[in-house]
């Protein structure tokens, strides 16, 4: 009897400690999640503040060039960083979704980023070539190519891939499958390119708008621009967090990735 009655408690120990891990984990990933949004959201909210705020706003004519070149910055910080962001993170945010209202939405972000990007490079090229001003000559702009020409192949197959979903479901589901994981690695890799392109396009503005000297000195609108840059930083940093949590996976997500591994 003392046997049988140090198993139960052995046992009961043992569900409390699943429970709490459980408990844990679930605070963990509502706290990061809960982060990355406000993040996401808060740097475009922050670039539109220093753009109306230092800049001067926003417009498209030709007598007010430098206001037109102001939708760059704020178009490709909302188009590579807050839009490809949550579209990154949605299959982590919705876990309890259908697998096809997920696809759904994440082509929805997808969507909604592709006019952003589109307008914001059309804004930098007119910008440019009114100014005169040489234009891919710049290792943010070389970086902005790459990540422009990635989100649009990403766009395309991404496209494809639902389109053959919605005609032919159960015929197309292996060659489906083949395709997400290259998607999905690819996609990681434009959000990470569209970062490290927003963040040396801030750099290229501040010494270029600043001066060297008053960038140096650490003026109000330097410490703005510096803010917008670290918050990238972090979004990046808490992305790449919540995308190596296993168990931040949906179940459907990690069984498959289980039954993968071992049939490898």
């Amino acid at each position: 009897m003392a046997r049988g009655k140090n198993q139960n408690q052995r046992s009961r120990s043992y569900d409390s400690d699943d429970h709490e891990r459980g408990a844990c984990e679930w605070c963990e990933y509502a706290l990061v999640i809960t982060l990355a949004t406000v993040l996401l959201i808060g740097v475009s909210a922050l670039t539109i503040f220093w753009v109306f705020y230092y800049r001067g706003g926003y417009a498209w004519a030709d007598d007010t060039p430098d206001k037109q070149f102001n939708l760059h910055p704020t178009l490709m910080v909302a188009g590579f960083v807050t839009f490809c962001g949550f579209s990154v993170l949605l299959y982590r945010i919705c876990r309890c979704f259908r697998r096809i209202y997920v696809k759904l939405l994440h082509a929805i972000f997808h969507a909604l980023a592709f006019p952003c990007i589109v307008i914001g490079f059309l804004a930098v090229l007119d910008y440019h070539n009114k100014k005169g001003i040489n234009n891919f000559y710049s290792l943010h702009s070389w970086i902005g190519f790459v990540a422009m020409g990635l989100f649009g192949l990403q766009y395309a197959v991404g496209f494809f891939s639902f389109l053959l979903l919605l005609i032919c479901n159960k015929g197309t589901a292996g060659f489906r499958a083949s395709l997400v994981p290259i998607h999905a690695a690819f996609g990681i890799l434009t959000f990470v390119l569209g970062v490290a392109a927003c963040l040396t396009g801030l750099t290229e503005k501040a010494i270029f708008a600043l001066g060297a000297d008053r960038y140096s000195g650490l003026v109000d609108e330097g410490i703005i621009i510096n803010a917008i840059g670290v918050s990238m930083v972090a979004i990046l940093g808490v992305v790449m967090y919540i995308l190596s949590r296993e168990k931040f996976r949906p179940a459907e997500a990690r069984e498959r990735l289980t039954r993968t591994s071992v049939d490898l």
